[in-house]
């Protein structure tokens, strides 16, 4: 009845193509978008604010999203190297 600390058999996921964070900031582009256009078409001037927001969560979201690939790539540099360093010198 709970976690007992053993680790599952199950091998570990692969990292997702996109981080978490990046996923939460482009929901709240999505989100802020919406709000924008529900402002303007009540004809309040609101909308600039979430105009605003939008294009911040959107830096935000490209940001994340290019971390993630320069982590990855590094790591997948890394494995690579360590690979190579593994292997018998021929000659």
């Amino acid at each position: 009845m709970g976690d007992t600390g053993r680790r599952s058999s199950v091998p570990r996921q692969e990292p997702s193509v996109m981080p978490r964070l990046a996923l939460y900031a482009l929901t709240v582009c999505l989100l802020a978008v919406a709000a924008a256009v529900v402002s303007f078409v009540q004809g309040s001037w609101l909308g600039v604010v979430w105009i605003l927001l939008a294009g911040l969560s959107s830096n935000m979201t490209w940001y994340y999203v290019r971390r993630g690939k320069m982590e990855r790539e590094a790591a997948a540099a890394q494995s690579a190297e360590a690979a190579q360093g593994d292997r018998p010198v021929q000659g």
